[in-house]
């Protein structure tokens, strides 16, 4: 009898430490599932992220090659951008707002024919070609155009440093070694408008017209002379309303060529060289093509280096020093030209450029409307 309690009290003491035992794995396996409800609603699925959210932070460090895919294509959240103090990588809000604005005007039937065009030849030649790095930039003159092209020219290897570049060789393109996308098979095309990284740059619409005018008709620092000996005739002709005047060719004109809704016959007579004035439309076809990232001539300080980073290319080439005060958009300017131009010649304008400003995000100017 003696011996059997012996045995007995040993086995009652087993069965409660193996009831407290399991009572501590209940416990550990009830916080480690608090813990992980606690981490699920913390870091949020990028697919779910809130257009109310300021900025998105991700501690987590996605596989590099995944990473690489994803910045061709601005439909998905990218874990690039600027980096705060700890090291965690912010989405700068403001550039997936400009493409889901995009998307957007895109969608307005009553807008359709404003905002989109066929991918034609015009606009392939437009699209300058890096393979080496896998880009694609959509040349916008009168937007800084110039600048972004020595940066390609530097990244395909045809000079060392962008200070090395001639002048007279970055707009000659059987010297630039820059590529245009209409030099390849349809689907070589394909191909790269689809997962190469994409980008373009614009800046106020009136804005940039005035740069064209300037540049072209009245300054013409490049001596392209075609612009007013054959261009500035043919606008004058067509467009002057005092026959009687003798003197070169006026903004009002240029205004009123512009806004005309028949201005494509001259058009076709001036050629390509209508780049420097036709719509963001129509050169990059921003409805038809899905670009990365939508670059302003006004915030190009701090585009600049993010077009740069996302491309991959920020620890290759800088973009060059921009001269201060040269991007900020200038009402006063944009009043002076437009001063004296009809309200009716001025409304005709904006009509054909409503696409490119509400596109962009640009404040209608009814200052100049009204």
């Amino acid at each position: 009898m003696n011996s059997g309690r012996v045995v007995g009290w040993p086995t009652c003491d087993n069965m409660h430490h193996q009831w407290l035992l399991l009572a501590a794995c209940f416990w550990v396996i009830f916080m480690f599932m608090v813990a992980s409800k606690f981490i699920t609603l913390t870091f949020k699925d990028p697919d779910g992220y809130s257009a109310k959210q300021e900025f998105l932070f991700l501690t987590t460090v996605p596989e590099a090659g995944r990473l690489a895919e994803e910045k061709h294509f601005p439909g998905e959240l990218k874990l690039t951008g600027k980096m705060l103090g700890d090291s965690r990588p912010v989405q700068p809000l403001v550039y997936l707002e400009r493409l889901e604005l995009i998307r957007n005007v895109c969608r307005d039937e009553a807008l359709k024919n404003l905002s989109h065009t066929a991918v034609s030849k015009f606009v392939l030649d437009r699209i300058f070609v890096c393979d080496k790095h896998k880009i694609l930039f959509c040349q916008t003159p009168k937007v800084g155009n110039t600048q972004w092209k020595k940066v390609l020219i530097v990244l395909n290897g045809v000079f060392p440093s962008i200070e090395e570049i001639p002048e007279n060789v970055v707009h000659d393109h059987e010297k630039n070694g820059l590529p245009r996308l209409s030099s390849f098979s349809e689907a070589e095309i394909r191909k790269r408008l689809k997962t190469y990284f994409k980008f373009f740059i614009v800046r106020d619409p009136f804005e940039r017209l005035i740069s064209a005018f300037k540049d072209k008709f009245v300054h013409n620092p490049r001596f392209e002379p075609w612009y007013r000996h054959e261009i500035a005739p043919g606008i004058i002709r067509k467009y002057r309303k005092n026959r009687t005047e003798t003197r070169g060719i006026q903004f009002e004109d240029f205004v009123r060529y512009l806004g005309d809704p028949n201005h494509r016959w001259l058009d076709l007579q001036f050629g390509d060289h209508i780049i420097h004035w036709v719509t963001y439309v129509e050169l990059c076809a921003p409805c038809e093509i899905k670009y990365s990232v939508i670059g302003h001539h006004e915030t190009l300080e701090e585009d600049a280096p993010y077009i740069l980073r996302e491309a991959g290319i920020d620890h290759l080439v800088s973009y060059p020093t921009i001269p201060p005060g040269i991007t900020t958009y200038n009402r006063t300017k944009v009043q002076s030209y437009f001063l004296g131009i009809s309200k009716r010649d001025i409304r005709r304008l904006y009509t054909r450029f409503e696409g490119d400003f509400k596109l962009f995000g640009y404040q209608k100017p009814d200052f100049l409307l009204n």
